[in-house]
């Protein structure tokens, strides 16, 4: 089969399987971001989730921390306060073993921009972009870390994108968007999946949190794949595809995945499915 056009991925999908089953993680994805947004505004009044991603109370009793705001806290010398700790704790180990980066995909707002610049990009078919590499995300946690402990103060707090978007949509947004609106423009016309792929150093800690997580996805019928290419075209990390699709494990092991679900998806073939195995799968 030919490799389809990046602006027709999913169409095949929905022809074979019908709308929803072509966007069902999507739309469940949104849903779910939204869900947690609403909370977040009507937390003062029904007391279910207050506070913001960086510092939340589930029900008034379970506190929720971002880890890497913990660990710039750390950094300037100052030891975060009891219910902190405990947060982080229980957010590390939720995503320790729920799915890899399964904040960015379920969780955070800033994805929906991202997600839109990404969907733009393909129609218009926009190609020219900058390269950059991967792994300067995670090249940007030690240097915030560092700028942390030099100066004292939450550094990245500063200027952190999705805790603007996030504050902004609850609280009211002010020159927030400014940074959210350099995002989109980054994505959209300097570097494909620029942000998420290749910047936030708070994806790349929960790349590295959720590891060994137990959710994959999983390329279970890899033989019947027609390299049509819209799984690639659509993912935001697209280099995690090709070993599972090609040979050995069929699982996607690599931390860069976010677990969208987006591949599966667009899959007219069926060939991708999430899967709770811990057992690799060389067949």
């Amino acid at each position: 089969m030919a490799k389809n056009l990046a602006k027709d991925a999913g169409k095949d999908a929905i022809k074979e399987l019908g709308w929803w089953k072509a966007h069902r993680f999507l739309i469940l994805r949104r849903l779910c971001q939204l869900a947690i947004i609403g909370l977040f505004m009507v937390g003062p009044t029904w007391g279910i989730l207050e506070g913001n991603l960086s510092s939340s109370m589930l029900f008034g009793v379970i506190p929720l921390s971002d880890p890497l705001l913990v660990m710039q806290t750390l950094a300037t010398g100052h030891w975060p306060e009891v219910n902190a700790l405990i947060g982080v704790a229980i957010v590390v180990v939720f995503y320790a073993l729920i799915a890899p980066r399964a904040f960015c995909a379920w969780v955070c707002p800033l994805n929906m921009v991202t997600d839109l610049a990404a969907w733009m990009r393909r129609k218009l078919n926009l190609k020219a972009s900058y390269k950059w590499s991967p792994k300067l995300r995670y090249w940007l946690i030690p240097v915030i870390l560092l700028g942390s402990a030099v100066s004292g103060s939450l550094l990245w707090a500063w200027i952190d994108p999705v805790a603007s978007l996030h504050r902004g949509l609850v609280f009211g947004m002010g020159a927030g968007w400014i940074l959210i609106l350099l995002v989109f423009l980054l994505d959209l016309v300097l570097v494909e999946h620029g942000w998420c792929g290749h910047l936030c150093p708070l994806g790349a800690t929960y790349g590295v949190i959720g590891r060994k997580s137990v959710i994959r996805i999983k390329a279970t019928h890899r033989e019947a794949c027609t390299k049509c290419m819209d799984c690639y075209n659509v993912c935001p990390e697209p280099d995690v595809l090709r070993q599972p699709l090609k040979q050995g494990d069929r699982r996607v092991m690599s931390q860069d995945c976010i677990s969208c679900g987006r591949c599966i998806d667009v899959c007219a073939e069926k060939v991708l499915e999430f899967t709770a195995s811990s057992k690799q799968d060389h067949s």
